[in-house]
């Protein structure tokens, strides 16, 4: 009952945390909302106005995206047994990057306009090659440490390619990837937001259906293969399901730094469990939350102009990560 009490009033803080950045986001910027205004606006049919065709597709993309971005890096995380995992440190963003920043650059200088679903094709197939090369190097490098120098370093080479390929792109082009590739949620529209919610929600339906063979994987191979999960096979649905649910966020919003590690260890700590079945919903709540919080320090910290949310989430994100390896005895070993 204690445990029981404690899952339903977590659930219950996400959610009204998650709430209440929802409504301050729409709220606050260069014209203020009152929450009355606010309620008015929504019951009301869609009028093109600041809220229906600025902020709400804003604050939701940066909900959906974020619950995306801690869900993935749970995976991640649960995949290696490697509390660091994560799609921005192991390279993988990087190589959703690099993939779309090379469609961006050679289809818009020959005119041709890019789709919603094409970058997230090509931002896939980017994260799936970054994926494949931590996967070959994780079967020769057992130490954690290595592991994320491993993925850093994966994650350099994707920039600098990205770098090389900018150079020779025209001025406009230039412009275009570098607003996306700060990282923000601006600019979003109603089509796009339909269009990850379909791919978020279908990737974390899935995720969720997944939670039994995850809890037994948890527990070691051996326990999961007497529990008669095929190994081979559930490394594959973890792999694509995390590439995917990266992939979306990298399309739509541009590289996002530490949400995937610090979230899922937020959570877990909130709850003080790792059961699959609880901490994947509740990933998604706190990732939700968190960029929604990021989201609005960069839109109304230096106003009007809009900071990088990858910048600001590094801020919170990053010393998450630094208590975490100084709580693992210097980065050795250890289990989460």
């Amino acid at each position: 009952m204690r445990r029981a009490l404690r899952y339903v009033t977590c659930f219950a803080l996400l959610g009204a945390v998650l709430a209440v950045l929802l409504v301050w986001n729409i709220s606050a910027g260069s014209v203020y909302f009152a929450p009355g205004e606010i309620l008015s606006a929504l019951l009301s049919p869609p009028d093109g106005g600041i809220i229906w065709g600025i902020r709400l597709p804003r604050v939701l993309a940066a909900a959906i995206l974020g619950g995306a971005l801690s869900v993935s890096g749970f995976l991640l995380q649960t995949f290696f047994a490697n509390p660091i995992a994560g799609p921005f440190v192991l390279g993988i963003s990087s190589g959703a990057k690099l993939t779309v920043s090379l469609c961006m650059v050679l289809l818009l200088s020959r005119g041709v306009v890019i789709s919603s679903m094409a970058l997230i094709l090509a931002a896939f197939a980017g994260s799936m090659l970054s994926m494949g090369f931590i996967l070959l190097l994780s079967r020769r490098v057992r130490q954690m440490s290595m592991l994320v120098v491993s993925g850093v370093m994966i994650g350099y080479i994707c920039s600098a390619v990205t770098d090389f390929v900018v150079t020779f792109a025209d001025d406009s082009n230039i412009v275009n990837l570098h607003n996306w590739s700060l990282g923000s949620f601006s600019g979003t529209s109603w089509e796009n937001v339909g269009l990850m919610a379909l791919v978020v929600g279908a990737g974390l339906a899935l995720s969720f259906l997944l939670s039994k063979p995850i809890g037994a994987y948890q527990m070691g191979e051996v326990y999961a293969q007497n529990m008669g999960v095929n190994i081979r096979r559930f490394r594959v649905e973890l792999i694509l399901l995390s590439s995917i649910l990266s992939a979306c966020v990298t399309a739509f919003a541009g590289p996002i730094s530490f949400v995937g590690i610090a979230v899922p260890h937020l959570v877990k700590g909130l709850f003080r469990t790792a059961r699959p079945v609880l901490i994947i919903p509740a990933c998604f709540l706190g990732g939700a939350a968190f960029c929604l919080g990021c989201d609005l320090i960069a839109r109304t910290a230096f106003a009007p102009r809009d900071m990088s949310i990858s910048s600001v989430t590094a801020v919170f994100g990053a010393p998450v990560v630094l208590c975490l390896m100084a709580s693992r005895r210097g980065g050795r070993g250890g289990n989460p």
